[in-house]
């Protein structure tokens, strides 16, 4: 069954609620997180401290095999920042789906292309923004032009390629698996048998879904360095 979108028209544009709500409700529970596992630091980490510092720790290894810590490691919060939001954002349409008066409410935020292209060109700019920043105008061109000038073409249709694939895919992965867990949840409803045949796939499907959003969650945040090392690099 499709559902619409809630909207408002506001100064000539359309903001869709649905997003909002769920983009708000994501960064909420990522500042949750961050504050509950930083609030009483100890020696020995426990708990969400320990929790903390395993994501900390697995976001630097991303860096460190992408760049020099010299260079890389004012990406760290970035990274965190990222895999954190991504991750979360995967998992809110995962449990349920709220709709009220035919219009969808809750979801995965990731679940919406425009959401998923949006962080997409974010990376993208922040990484020629930082290129630009750290190598100078002389040394960001360079990047197009290497290892051969009549490259320059190919090198622009790599940024909208690099751009589009990145939000695309995040986006391909989370919505195909809510699709997949209403028609699933749709079997749930159909009575007794129905709850018999679809409740096994459903927790399995339920499960998948953990492990792919984690695994979007790495990709997009494993690509966000490579994309940034290829500017800020001198090596690349």
């Amino acid at each position: 069954m499709n559902h619409g979108a809630p909207t408002l028209e506001l100064f000539g544009l359309t903001f869709n609620l649905g997003n909002v709500l769920m983009i708000t409700v994501a960064s909420v529970i990522v500042f949750l997180i961050a504050v509950l596992s930083t609030r009483k630091l100890a020696v020995k980490p426990t708990g969400m401290q320990n929790f903390m510092e395993w994501v900390i720790d697995f976001v630097r290894n991303i860096i460190n095999s992408n760049m020099d810590w010299n260079t890389g490691g004012r990406f760290l919060i970035l990274g965190t920042t990222l895999i954190m939001y991504i991750f979360v954002s995967n998992m809110l349409g995962l449990p349920f789906s709220v709709t009220y008066n035919g219009d969808l409410w809750w979801k995965s935020p990731t679940a919406d292309p425009v959401i998923a292209l949006t962080l997409a060109v974010m990376i993208v700019v922040l990484t020629n923004f930082y290129g630009i920043k750290m190598r100078g105008l002389k040394g960001y061109g360079k990047n197009f032009v290497a290892p051969m000038p009549f490259l320059f073409p190919l090198k622009i249709i790599e940024e909208f390629a690099n751009t589009l694939t990145l939000g695309l895919r995040l986006f391909g992965n989370i919505y195909a698996g809510e699709i997949l867990l209403s028609l699933l949840a749709g079997s749930l409803a159909t009575g007794f048998w129905g709850h018999i045949v679809a409740f096994a796939p459903t927790m399995v499907w339920q499960a998948f879904s953990i492990f792919i959003g984690a695994i979007q969650a790495f990709i997009f945040t494993m690509l966000t360095m490579v994309y940034m090392a290829h500017k800020v690099s001198e090596d690349h």
